[in-house]
C-alpha cells in the first residue's frame, strides 16, 4: 500500500511541475522578446527542455508500471532510460543554438531590460527550487526523475547568474554580458546532459550498471557456501533501478534438491549486496570436469546436477 501511495505522489508531483513548468517558459518567452534579452530566451529555452524532462519522465513513469507481457517479457523498463536519453540529446541540441546566437550578440551587442531580466530570474529560481524541493526524494533511484531534476538544477544555476548579470547590467551598463550569460547557460546545459547521455547509453548496451565491478561480483560468489567457481558471468541494467544477471556456477556433483540451499544463499546475497533481483543461475558439477588439449572445460556428462534457473520478480 505504501509503495502505491509512494507511486501516485510521485506521478502528481511530475504533472504539477510540468504545468507549473509550462506556464513559466510561457511568461519567460514573452519577457525575454520585451527586454530584447538572449539571456531570458535561452533560458526560456533550458526551461522549455525542462518540461520535456517532465514530460517524459512522467511517459516513462506510466510504462515502467506497466507489467510484463507475452511480448514485452521483460516489461517496460528501458521507456523511462529512452525518454531520458532523448531529452539529453535534445539538451545538446539546444546548447549548440544558444552558443550560435550567443556569437552573433558578442559581435553586436542590444540594449536589454535590465529590471525585467531580474524580476523573472528570481521567479524562475523560485519555480525551480520547489520542483527540485518536490522531486529531490527520487532522484537517486531513479535515472529518468534525476534528468528532470538535474534540468531543474541547472536552471536555478542559470537564474542566479541572469540575477547577478541583470545586477551589473543596471550599474555597468555593459550590455554584453547578455550574451556572455547566454554562454554560460549553454555551458551549463553541456554539463548537465553529458552525465545523462553516458549513463542512459551505458543501460541500452547492456552495459555493467554503475558502481559496480564484475570483479567485486564474482568474488562475492565464490565466497558462498557450495560454490567452487563462477564462469560466464553476465550483468546488465533493465531499467534504472533494475539490475539482471546470468551466471554458470561451478559446484559439487549433488542432486538438484540439495543445491537449492546453494542457490537462496546466491540470490539472496545478489539482491543485498547488489540489488540485483533478476537472476538466471546455471549450476555446474566439479566431476564434470574434463581437459582437452591442456584447457579444462565444463560438460554435462551426467543429469543430476540440472540447471537451475531463478527468476525473481523485480522490485
Amino acid at each position: 500500500m505504501a509503495h502505491v501511495d509512494h507511486r501516485l505522489r510521485l506521478g502528481r508531483v511530475l504533472i504539477g511541475s510540468l504545468v507549473a513548468t509550462v506556464a513559466f517558459v510561457a511568461v519567460e518567452v514573452a519577457a525575454g522578446l520585451k527586454a530584447h534579452s538572449l539571456a531570458l530566451l535561452s533560458d526560456a529555452g533550458h526551461n522549455f527542455t525542462d518540461a520535456l524532462a517532465l514530460a517524459l519522465a512522467a511517459l516513462g513513469f506510466y510504462f515502467e508500471s506497466r507489467p510484463p507481457d507475452e511480448i514485452k517479457t521483460y516489461g517496460y523498463h528501458r521507456a523511462g532510460v529512452l525518454a531520458a536519453f532523448v531529452n539529453a540529446l535534445t539538451l545538446l541540441g539546444l546548447a549548440g543554438f544558444i552558443l550560435w546566437e550567443s556569437y552573433h550578440r558578442l559581435r553586436a551587442p542590444q540594449p536589454v531590460d535590465d529590471l525585467i531580466m531580474l524580476v523573472v530570474a528570481a521567479l524562475g529560481l523560485v519555480v525551480n527550487v520547489a520542483i527540485m524541493i518536490a522531486l529531490h526524494r527520487d532522484q537517486g533511484r531513479d535515472l529518468n526523475i534525476r534528468a528532470a531534476y538535474v534540468h531543474m538544477l541547472g536552471d536555478a544555476l542559470g537564474s542566479i547568474g541572469i540575477i547577478a548579470g541583470s545586477i551589473l547590467i543596471r550599474y555597468t551598463g555593459w550590455h554584453i554580458i547578455d550574451p556572455i550569460l547566454s554562454v554560460f547557460i549553454a555551458a551549463l546545459i553541456i554539463w548537465t546532459a553529458w552525465d545523462i547521455v553516458r549513463d542512459t547509453l551505458n543501460i541500452l548496451l547492456e552495459g555493467l550498471p554503475r558502481g559496480m565491478t564484475l570483479e567485486a561480483v564474482t568474488q562475492a560468489i565464490r565466497e558462498i557456501p557450495g560454490v567452487k567457481d563462477v564462469h560466464d558471468l553476465h550483468i546488465w541494467s533493465l531499467g534504472t533501478r533494475t539490475h539482471a544477471l546470468s551466471c554458470h556456477v561451478v559446484i559439487a556433483d549433488i542432486p538438484p534438491s540439495e543445491s537449492a540451499p546453494v542457490l537462496a544463499r546466491l540470490n539472496r546475497m545478489l539482491a543485498e549486496r547488489f540489488g540485483i533481483h533478476h537472476t538466471t543461475v546455471q549450476f555446474e558439477c566439479t566431476e564434470c570436469a574434463v581437459s582437452l588439449n591442456g584447457c579444462t572445460i565444463l560438460v554435462p556428462v551426467r543429469q543430476r546436477a540440472e540447471p537451475l534457473s531463478s527468476q525473481l520478480p523485480s522490485r
